[in-house]
């Protein structure tokens, strides 16, 4: 049970999807979900680790005048 939606409200979900778009659009609509969630994933996962990395204070060179 996933939020309160049982496996009976999934299938018919599924029916309405199937009628929608058709069973050959399917595959189709399943990557691209694939796709948004992975880069979804490899954002937040890069924003993570900018934001944990610990800024390096610039050291500044003194030059000597000869």
């Amino acid at each position: 049970m996933i939020g309160g939606i049982g496996i009976p409200e999934l299938l018919i979900i599924l029916v309405i999807v199937l009628i929608i778009f058709g069973a050959g659009k399917l595959p189709e609509i399943g990557a691209g979900l694939g796709k948004g969630i992975r880069n979804f994933k490899k954002a937040t996962q890069e924003a993570s680790e900018i934001e944990n990395k610990p800024e390096k204070p610039e050291i500044e060179e003194k030059t000597k005048d000869a």
